[in-house]
């Protein structure tokens, strides 16, 4: 047996014996979860060293014109998002044993983890959209059932359905993006390999036997050299709709509601799905997808524009946010941002580099809270902490280790990543630069004043005078996770970047004979300067103070886009629906199907009246339509 096979099979066996029978014995669930954690992260290392290779692919599903397999692509790409995701989410599995501890449901809990793992790991490995698009509803299920955990609250219960609803919306556009790309390539395939032969086919008259049988190849020439006018707008609309995947997944703006309100599911959920892992998917199907992005410019610029407003849009709204899970999930926002705007600005390997070195600094942040929410028992608004720096150490200095990299201060991970994102956009145009450096600005502004309003200061509330460090269960994460924050930026720049990132996405560009222009060489001291610029002007502000010196009403609410959903959009939407229940009562059911079935019966009554059963009756009306006949023939003309 293909040994690469176990980080799906191993999962997938833990979540069904959990849904079986083990949910009733939450000791032997959390064995099986964890135990399944643990042997996809350790399959994912012999992958990476090379000691483990893909396995054969076997047919699925073979129709004239389409052909999918179920295989696994283990490239450089797939080989570095496998450790970041079994390698977090084996952290977060056992953060949860001392998070969940008193939850009499926390076999339920692991059991939707272990799902989740199935379906993200199917996500890296998958080598055709068809099957990715599969462990990609596999992921919105368990993001779905962890966000509703505690379903009985009516807020957690609202929140499950907002996302599903707006990943919904977001993947019926993926799925036109699909159906499209099958159109035009040929294949579903994402194998570098396959498409790179999709591409010498598409630069000969006839495209492929499918196309040529609709009379479209003569318009779909996507040779390396560029596409002919006719079928550049295909193409954009094909890119354009495949992103949608990503606006939903990764929580990109218009679409960005659900991941705050998704805080309501266990901090540990927040941590994996909703920071380091399944939010990255959007980032990292664009990513493997990038040689198709790459035909539309102005799908790239769209992608681009995308990333660059929801990374300042979302760090605005952070300023002014008091619950420290939520400041940490429009963090998330804007870094997931960054990484679209990257892969917009012709820059797949700089987002993922930031893609990895995020998910060390933001799991551990999101952990990190959670220990603080533990220590506090389940207090979460940062005005009703304080005074914790001393009380809880351990979780005060591996926090302050994750806000330092999220800040981008060198040497620490996030500088690195940022950094290499800041120095494409300013290629690819200044104005992302800029607003890149600004958002950084806004980043170490936020960021401190969570730090300084719940760490320091004097306690607000009785539970922050009498807080509890987190058990070793939940801490020894915390200080893996920020040892990779200090380390792993320089770590991954030098074994992920220069051997993985980097080189892989120089090949794929030039295999596919798209042309690559390499980043400018700028100085970092200006994102620097503005970083420390403001943690020093947060720091001036917060360290000390009672209440919020700064008071942005339209920041606080968000700038109302709930609001305006709840008030506008969804009230057309009832309206809409209003119209079209009063026309399928009224016209389609009463006056086209009712009126039919009343005219028939009133038709049916009428004839009635003329079948008696009487021959008297009958010898009447024969005779008297006779003589209608007569009149008719000799006196009507």
């Amino acid at each position: 047996m293909d040994l690469a096979w176990f980080l799906l099979l191993a999962p997938l066996a833990a979540s069904i014996a959990i849904l079986l029978n083990l949910h009733r014995k939450p000791n032997y669930a959390i064995g099986a979860s964890v135990g399944s954690a643990s042997v996809c992260f350790l399959t994912a290392l012999a992958v990476a060293t090379g000691a483990v290779k893909a396995p054969t692919p076997f047919e699925w599903i073979s129709v004239p014109g389409l052909t999918v397999d179920i295989g696994m692509i283990l490239d450089p790409l797939s080989k570095g998002m496998l450790l970041v995701v079994t390698g977090v989410g084996l952290l977060v599995h056992i953060f949860s044993i001392g998070y969940m501890a008193h939850d009499p449901s926390r076999g339920r809990f692991f059991g939707g983890l272990s799902i989740f793992m199935f379906s993200m790991t199917g996500i890296v490995l998958a080598d055709n959209l068809i099957m990715l698009f599969l462990f990609w509803e596999g992921v919105g299920l368990s993001s779905y059932l962890l966000i509703g955990f505690w379903y009985e609250k009516e807020s957690a219960a609202q929140a499950a359905n907002k996302a599903f609803v707006c990943n919904r919306i977001a993947d019926f556009g993926f799925m036109l993006g699909i159906i499209t790309f099958w159109w035009i390539m040929g294949t579903v395939s994402v194998d570098p390999q396959i498409l790179g032969q999709c591409y010498a086919k598409a630069s000969m008259p006839q495209f492929s036997s499918t196309l040529q049988e609709w009379g479209a190849a003569q318009t779909l020439i996507l040779h390396p050299g560029g596409i002919s006018a006719h079928s550049a707008e295909l193409v954009t609309l094909m890119v354009v709709a495949l992103f949608c995947g990503c606006i939903g997944k990764s929580a990109m703006f218009p679409l960005h509601v659900w991941l705050p309100d998704a805080m309501e599911g266990p901090t540990p959920v927040s941590a994996l799905i909703h920071a380091a892992t399944m939010v990255a998917a959007g980032v990292y199907m664009l990513c493997r997808i990038y040689p198709i992005l790459a035909l539309s410019q102005a799908g790239m610029f769209l992608i681009a524009c995308t990333g660059c407003f929801t990374a300042i849009f979302a760090a605005l709204i952070a300023v002014q946010q008091n619950d420290i899970k939520r400041i940490l999930a429009y963090s998330t926002l804007s870094q997931l941002g960054y990484m679209v705007m990257a892969v917009g600005c012709g820059g797949p390997d700089a987002a993922m580099f930031h893609l990895t070195t995020h998910a060390f600094f933001k799991a551990l942040l999101f952990l990190a809270a959670g220990s603080v929410i533990h220590a506090l028992h389940e207090e979460q608004d940062i005005w009703k902490m304080g005074g914790l720096w001393n009380k809880i150490p351990l979780t005060f200095w591996t926090f302050a280790i994750g806000m330092i990299a999220l800040s981008g201060v060198p040497p620490f991970a996030g500088f690195f990543s940022k950094d290499y994102i800041l120095t494409v956009a300013y290629t690819y145009g200044h104005g992302f630069y800029w607003v890149g450096v600004v958002t950084a600005f806004l980043t170490a502004f936020y960021m401190t004043r969570l730090v300084a309003v719940a760490f320091f200061g004097p306690p607000r509330t009785d539970a922050a005078k009498h807080p509890h460090e987190s058990p070793p269960v939940m801490t020894v994460p915390l200080v893996i996770l920020a040892v990779l924050s200090v380390i792993g930026g320089w770590g991954v720049y030098e074994f992920g970047i220069q051997s993985y990132y980097h080189n892989w996405s120089l090949d794929v560009l030039r295999d596919d004979g798209i042309s690559y222009q390499a980043p400018a060489e700028i100085s970092s001291a200006v994102p620097s300067g503005f970083v420390f610029f403001g943690i020093l002007l947060s720091a001036f502000l917060y360290v000390n103070t009672a209440s919020d010196p700064l008071n942005i009403p339209v920041l606080a609410r968000k700038f109302y886009i709930d609001e305006f959903y709840d008030n506008v959009l969804v009230v057309l939407q009832q309206i809409c629906a209003n119209i079209v229940a009063w026309f399928d009562s009224w016209i389609l059911e009463g006056l086209i199907l009712r009126g039919a079935a009343y005219l028939s019966a009133g038709l049916g009554e009428l004839l009635r009246l003329f079948q008696t059963g009487s021959l008297q009756t009958y010898a009447y009306i024969f005779t008297l339509g006779g003589g209608i006949l007569i009149y008719i023939t000799l006196f009507a003309h």
